[in-house]
Parts: structure tokens; C-alpha cells; sequence
């Protein structure tokens, strides 16, 4: 079987639009000439891809299996160019990393800067994601390694130890819990928050613990860095939910005390992801051992 990638772009159009004529247009097709080329895909295919309803176009199960097939392939394709472009540039490769905010706020700045430093023609790009969607984008080829919590499902790719670290709670000197010691996140729930951003992997943690416990944080600001976060809490705006590896590399100039959660999930462990190993480039392979060893030598 021979597949042309117009046909597999306009297929992705169709089933991202519901609809033939908005999915043609987005591939600068005619209508007419987008319909002619599905046709000749199912026929390739050698089944039925859409339903076509009044309300537009539902892909079938085979529609749905081969829409993950297409997303994988034209992802491989992007990262294909964007790499050999890379090479016209006299750069070697480029390596897509998602990781949770635990891990690019503590763990991950010191270890990807020595390996890019050791390593001038590597590019790297790192995006923050909350752990499930790094390992649906590792999963589905958007991204070429992740580093998540232990606790989250691998969803079958191959995972490796990375780092250790435990959830804490930061008051500011003076608050009624700053000489509590100990404490669980339903007593801290009693109390206002400063949050992280509402994108932010910490933040959407918070949310989705406390509503285990019949609970929502009362936040009273949202910020983009644990440094801003500890400032706001030493100003006695709220507590917060911090990493304690942060609350060390930012205390000395913040002002706040950290308490123990006792709740099991606070102590955390973090792991790298990926899909073959064996089956990476050279370069990527070689972050992957990098980040090893460095959480090797703690």
C-alpha cells in the first residue's frame, strides 16, 4: 500500500474539523478535489474512515486508529526536516523535552545545562506539562523524553529512576501552622494559597488532591515561578505548595518555613520516560545516560 502524505494531512484536517470543506480549505484543497482524494484514501485503506451525519463528518473506529497512525507519522516527518535543517546548519540534532514544574524548577536546569554546554550542535526544547500529558505526548511522538512523577502510569514506555524529592507546605514566619511541624494538606486546605499558574503542573496537582478530599485552595494570587510564589508567601498573602528541593535552592532569601506533609503522596519520585530506546538517535541517547548519571551524583 502506498499513501500520499497530502491525502494523510487533508485526513487529519477533516477528522480535527468535523467537517470535509473546513479540513480541505485548511490544506489549500477545493472541496471537490478534497473529496476525490478521501475517496481514493478509503480505498487505499480499504475501509470506511467517516461517518458523514448531517452535523459533519465522525471518524469510525478505523478512522480513530488511523488518526494516531497519522499523528505519528507527520510528527516523525516535522522532527525528519527540522532535524536535517539542523544539519544543513552544521547542528547535529534537536531533542523535545517535556517535564513536570517540580522538575524544570529543581532538578533539570543544572543537569540540561551541563550536557548542553558538553554538547554545542544539541538543541533542546523544554516545555512544562502536567505528568499524564507527557506521557501522552511521548506516547504519541510529540515529545522525545519526559520527566514525571513515578506515581503516573507509563502508558507502556520505558521508564527510568531519575530523582527523589517531597511536597511541602511554606508559611510565613509568624502564620499559625509555621510551628506545626507536621501536617496533613486537609488542614493546610483551611487556610488561603498562593498559587501557581493555573497552567502549571504544581497548581493543577493542588486542585486535583484537594478535590479527592472534598476540598478547593482558596487561592488568593496565581504567579509563574516558585521564586515570586515563596515572596508572596513571606508577605504573609497566603501558603503555599512547594517542592522542598526549591525551598532550599530559594530560601535563604525568602523568608518562609517549611512543614512536612505527612499525606504518603508527598514524597515524590521523579522518572524519565521514552518510547524505544535502542531505536533513538545517538544524541538523544546520550541526554538520556547524562541525566542518569547526574541523578547518580544526587
Amino acid at each position: 500500500m502506498r499513501y500520499d502524505l497530502t491525502d494523510l494531512r487533508l485526513f487529519r484536517a477533516i477528522a480535527e474539523a468535523s467537517s470535509l470543506s473546513v479540513g480541505a480549505a485548511k490544506v489549500y484543497l477545493s472541496a471537490g478535489s478534497a473529496s476525490a482524494r478521501l475517496k481514493n484514501l478509503e480505498h487505499t485503506a480499504g475501509t470506511q474512515l467517516f461517518h458523514r451525519t448531517t452535523r459533519g463528518m465522525d471518524l469510525t473506529p478505523a478512522g480513530e486508529m488511523l488518526l494516531q497512525h497519522v499523528a505519528r507519522v507527520l510528527s516523525d516527518l516535522e522532527v525528519m526536516h527540522g532535524e536535517l535543517a539542523a544539519f544543513a546548519k552544521g547542528m547535529r540534532g534537536s531533542i523535545r523535552l517535556q517535564a513536570n514544574s517540580s522538575s524544570i524548577s529543581s532538578h533539570l536546569p543544572k543537569a540540561l545545562a551541563t550536557f548542553l554546554a558538553d554538547n554545542p550542535q544539541v538543541n533542546i526544547e523544554l516545555d512544562e506539562q502536567n505528568s499524564d500529558e507527557i506521557v501522552l505526548a511521548v506516547r504519541d511522538g510529540a515529545a522525545d523524553l519526559g520527566v514525571l512523577a513515578s506515581e503516573t502510569e507509563s502508558g507502556g514506555l520505558q521508564s527510568f529512576p531519575f530523582a527523589q524529592d517531597r511536597l511541602v507546605i511554606v508559611t510565613p514566619k509568624g502564620h499559625a501552622l509555621a510551628d506545626a511541624g507536621q501536617i496533613r494538606l486537609l488542614d493546610a486546605l483551611d487556610h488561603d494559597f498562593v498559587g501557581m499558574s493555573r497552567s502549571s503542573s504544581n497548581f493543577q496537582f493542588l486542585v486535583q488532591t484537594a478535590t479527592r478530599l472534598g476540598r478547593h485552595p482558596n487561592v488568593r494570587i496565581h504567579v509563574d515561578s516558585f521564586q515570586v510564589l515563596l515572596q508572596f508567601v513571606a508577605s504573609n498573602v497566603g501558603i503555599g505548595l512547594v517542592p522542598y528541593s526549591i525551598y532550599q535552592n530559594l530560601n535563604a532569601s525568602s523568608g518562609c518555613v517549611a512543614i512536612e506533609l505527612v499525606d504518603a503522596w508527598a514524597r515524590r519520585s521523579l522518572k524519565i520516560v521514552t518510547r524505544d530506546v535502542d531505536r533513538q538517535p545517538p544524541f538523544m541517547r546520550s541526554l538520556l545516560e547524562h541525566l542518569l548519571k547526574f541523578s547518580e551524583r544526587g
